[in-house]
């Protein structure tokens, strides 16, 4: 049995820019100014037409649902421009041209930061979705009507048939302010990006968008993305948050992150920011700052986890489970003596590996490579090169645990400097 499926049409913002609004006579209200949408997901919804009053001066507004035809013009069951009410727009409502037609937008998809030429709507049961977004130069030759014409030259000129760069709503993530990204945005699309990923995006944005973006992303991203970031933009965007909220990012960092761009900070912003923080994890990095930077005691990290060789394999999973997430280093666990002196190093494969009633002193490697806290970042950088480790531990003149130097720090004090 044949089933009636309603046709579905793709509009584009360029086209319906400047439209006539008529009402079902053919008596022309006004032309098309904006397009209003409610941010719901996974598409926008359109909520509505914008057009300019010369008595009033706001735009009047003009409900979707009044909209009874598209084509040349807008139809409309309304009678005049005086039944309309000045616009007032809602707090998950935008504007579409006003806030997003040639502004930049996100890709998440492929983590770039675009402009936007056009907007994409599919109209179905009588709504308008908004579904995609065109970030390619047709979008921008059809705003101007001369779409076709460059079809036309690609085609004979260049044997190219040019085509929509579109891009799905799903995977767009606008750049407001972060207000207006908090209360617009169900879900902030850019807390899925890698931090990596993220932390490029954030260096090429200009100051206002990038400090925008920054504070409307959750504790836990900031923080991740924050330890990506060159250090000089670091710097920048913690200066723009007040002292509470720069400590609840820098808490989420790890401690060896947290003391080098704290390091970085004017004296009294960092003395302001480690106030605010929990008292165990500022002192852990105030110890990290007593340390130069390209030394060992600077660039180690004082989260790590470290037994006595009498607890056993089971007890020692148990900690690891519970303490894991908040701590930098878990591919090695330490084992120390009473006093912290460096007995011995495990690995987490090994410690996976062995019965859960083994003591660790029974597996423990005692052929241990580490680093003193005054030793260099060329010596550091020879250690880890020469033994092919992922982390080495730090130890004081007495073989006393202080910390240890996970490779990622290494490279983050050294590479700024091999272009040198």
């Amino acid at each position: 049995m044949a089933v009636n499926r309603e046709p579905q049409v793709f509009l584009f913002l360029g086209e319906m820019l400047g439209k006539k609004i008529v009402e079902e006579t053919g008596k022309v209200i006004g032309r098309v100014y904006d397009i209003t949408a409610e941010f719901v997901e996974p598409y926008p919804l359109v909520t509505g037409l914008t057009l300019g009053s010369a008595q009033k001066k706001k735009p009047l507004f003009l409900p979707w649902k009044n909209v009874v035809g598209l084509d040349d013009d807008i139809i409309v069951a309304v009678d005049s421009a005086s039944e309309l009410a000045e616009l007032n727009l809602q707090v998950n409502e935008l504007l579409l041209r006003d806030d997003l037609l040639d502004k930049q937008i996100v890709d998440t998809d492929g983590a770039k930061v675009r402009r936007v030429n056009d907007l994409q709507f599919l109209e179905t049961k009588n709504r308008l979705h908004l579904v995609h977004v065109d970030v390619g130069f047709r979008g921008l030759s059809r705003r101007i009507g001369l779409d076709k014409a460059m079809d036309i030259l690609s085609l004979g000129l260049f044997d190219y048939q040019l085509s929509d760069q579109l891009i799905s709503w799903k995977l767009v993530q606008p750049l407001l302010s972060p207000d207006r990204l908090r209360l617009s945005i169900a879900q902030n699309k850019l807390n899925q990006i890698h931090p990596a990923d993220l932390a490029d995006i954030l260096e090429d944005l200009d100051i206002k968008q990038r400090n925008a973006v920054f504070q409307s992303l959750d504790v836990e991203t900031a923080a991740e993305a924050l330890e990506e970031t060159d250090p000089k933009i670091q710097v920048s965007l913690i200066n723009n948050l007040n002292s509470e909220d720069a400590s609840d990012i820098i808490e989420e960092m790890s401690l060896s992150e947290a003391a080098d761009l704290l390091g970085d900070l004017p004296r009294a912003k960092a003395e302001g920011i480690l106030n605010e923080m929990e008292q165990d994890i500022a002192e852990d990095v105030k110890e990290l700052l007593a340390h130069p930077e390209r030394e060992a005691g600077g660039m180690m990290t004082t989260s790590y986890l470290s037994f006595r060789p009498q607890i056993t394999v089971g007890e020692a999973m148990d900690v690891l489970r519970k303490e894991a997430e908040d701590v930098d280093m878990v591919y090695y666990v330490y084992i120390t003596d009473d006093e912290e002196r460096l007995l011995g190093v495990i690995t987490l494969r090994d410690l996976i590996l062995a019965e859960s009633g083994t003591r660790l002193e029974e597996i423990m490697d005692e052929r241990i490579i580490s680093l003193k806290l005054d030793d260099k970042d060329d010596t550091i950088a020879e250690h880890f090169a020469k033994y092919a480790l992922t982390a080495i531990p730090v130890v004081d003149e007495n073989d006393r645990m202080q910390g240890t130097i996970i490779f990622k720090n290494l490279l983050d004090v050294v590479a700024p400097h091999l272009g040198k």
